[in-house]
C-alpha cells in the first residue's frame, strides 16, 4: 500500500474512509468506537468505527505480520493510512524521518527495512 504516514505521536492507527472503500471492505465489519478523535488542527473528526486487519510489513528479504486495530475516519487526507504508536510498538519498529525509513525485526530475526518513496512524498507535499 502506498501513502502511509508513520506518526510516532499518534495514539491510534487510522484508515481513511477513501481507502476503506477502495479495499471493498464491508461496513458490517466495523465495530463501534466510543471515543472522539482530534486531527492535526485540533478539530474533531468523524469516526465510523474500527476494525481489525492482518497487516504485513515487508521488504525484499523478510516480513512481519500483525493484526492492527484501525480506526476508520471520515476525513480527507493525502494518505491512505496513519500508522501510530500501537502498531509501531507491537512491531518494535524504529522510524527515522531523516532517513525516510522504518526498520523492524521479522520473527526469524531478519531486519525488515521499509523505505519511503521520495517521488511519492514530493507528490503528496505538492497536493
Amino acid at each position: 500500500m502506498h501513502r502511509v504516514l508513520i506518526d510516532q505521536g499518534s495514539l491510534v492507527d487510522v484508515i481513511f474512509c477513501g481507502m476503506f472503500t477502495n479495499l471493498q471492505l464491508s461496513p458490517n465489519q466495523l465495530r463501534p468506537y466510543e471515543r472522539c478523535l482530534v486531527d492535526f488542527t485540533g478539530d474533531q473528526v468523524e469516526v465510523r468505527g474500527y476494525l481489525k486487519l492482518r497487516t504485513t510489513f515487508y521488504d525484499n528479504i523478510a516480513a512481519m505480520t500483525i493484526t492492527v486495530r484501525y480506526i476508520v475516519v471520515n476525513a480527507s487526507s493525502a494518505y491512505n493510512l496513519l500508522l501510530g504508536q500501537p502498531s509501531l510498538n507491537r512491531l518494535g519498529a524504529i522510524a527515522s524521518t531523516t532517513h525516510m525509513k522504518m526498520k523492524l525485526h521479522s520473527p526469524e530475526g531478519a531486519v525488515v527495512t521499509i523505505k519511503s518513496d521520495q517521488k511519492t512524498v514530493q507528490k503528496i507535499l505538492r497536493e
